[in-house]
């Protein structure tokens, strides 16, 4: 079933702004100039200009791919590679953009440049500040309501490296609340997000078999499933942001050696993967709690995408356990695919679905 969701839908503002610097020649950039791209996002801004010499970096796959469907280098920078201009769309969460920005200072070759852009109501005036902490005075242009900004040309002096090294540690996995492992901007990242703990609480004992995880981020779903189900013999999780799996490798491992010494002995994998795309493998039973908006706008589309897609993964007498808003309109689609939909519990603003009977 083809997704209601394109990750690249429409303009983009902030990724526009970060490039104006660059078209206005407020910042001058050789055309063969190495460009590494942190948090890069594909857009009609990037195209008709030579981008040969660019890398790409994105962790959340939708990006990533419509990145590499474009033609365009994507992948992780090494530790010891340094370009001229080192360009980030740090996201809103602090912690996770003190230590992008501290990631592309030291990326940044000797007289090369910072450039980064934020939206005014995504907190650009703050991460500008921290920029200007790390690296010294920086110039800035406004435009479509974000700020691009970016340093002088970088020497070793002018680097607050202790600074650097402080906000480079701030993205490390640590432990939050629950006994879990995660780290900063993944979803609920610091504590034990209240729609999953809902849904845990209806899982029965009784799951068994092959069971997939969508959209299940730092694993408290997955871990669940490992712990207090033990007919459960594999658990597949499956998340877009990659940030998320080192941590989710802690949980499982943890929950995995957990398991009562009379269970099933169980596995468990991680895929870094757009559930919207379609899902490989077939499951006896799906849990999850979808994702549902795209930075502060609702997009319900895509816990609808989410549910076709288990719909399409389940085997005949498979079921799905779905977490939801209470606002969020998911009964029709649940209807069209599956013959028996029960609201198995509410609360919290939250309800929590089970379903049967696949349809095609």
């Amino acid at each position: 079933m083809t997704p209601e969701f394109s990750p690249t839908g429409g303009t983009d503002p902030t990724l526009d702004t970060l490039l104006l610097p660059l078209d206005t020649r407020a910042l001058a950039l050789a055309a063969d100039a190495p460009v590494l791209f942190l948090r890069a996002r594909f857009g009609a801004a990037l195209c008709h200009r030579p981008l040969q010499q660019w890398t790409f970096e994105q962790s959340f796959r939708p990006h990533a791919d419509a990145l590499e469907r474009a033609g365009l280098a994507v992948g992780a920078a090494a530790p010891d590679a340094r370009y001229a201009l080192v360009a980030a769309l740090p996201p809103r969460q602090r912690e996770e953009a003190r230590a992008l920005l501290a990631r592309a200072v030291l990326h940044a070759a000797d007289g090369g440049v910072v450039l980064a852009s934020v939206a005014n109501n995504e907190g650009a005036r703050s991460c500008a500040a921290d920029l200007e902490r790390l690296a010294g005075p920086l110039s800035t242009l406004s435009k479509h309501k974000c700020r691009a900004f970016w340093t002088q040309p970088l020497r070793a002096g002018a680097i607050d490296q202790a600074l650097c090294a402080e906000w480079l540690a701030l993205d490390a996995p640590r432990p939050v609340a629950g006994g879990f492992v995660s780290r900063p901007g993944l979803f609920a990242w610091d504590r034990v997000d209240p729609a999953s703990a809902l849904l845990a609480g209806q899982l029965p004992a009784t799951l068994a078999g092959r069971v997939a995880d969508l959209g299940g981020g730092y694993g408290y779903l997955s871990a669940h499933l490992l712990r207090a189900c033990p007919q459960v013999t594999h658990v597949d999780l499956y998340e877009a942001e990659a940030r998320a799996l080192e941590p989710a490798q802690v949980n499982l491992e943890a929950a995995r050696d957990a398991r009562p010494h009379d269970a099933a002995a169980a596995g468990f994998a991680l895929h870094w993967h757009d559930v919207t795309r379609g899902l490989s493998q077939r499951f006896d039973a799906i849990v999850s709690n979808p994702p549902f908006h795209v930075g502060r706008a609702d997009r319900p589309q895509l816990g609808r995408a989410f549910i076709h897609a288990a719909a399409d993964a389940l085997l005949p007498d498979g079921v799905l356990w779905l977490v939801a808003n209470r606002h969020l309109p998911y009964e029709k689609a649940l209807a069209e695919r599956f013959a028996s939909v029960r609201v198995a519990a509410v609360g919290s603003g939250f309800k929590v679905f089970e379903t049967r009977g696949v349809h095609a």
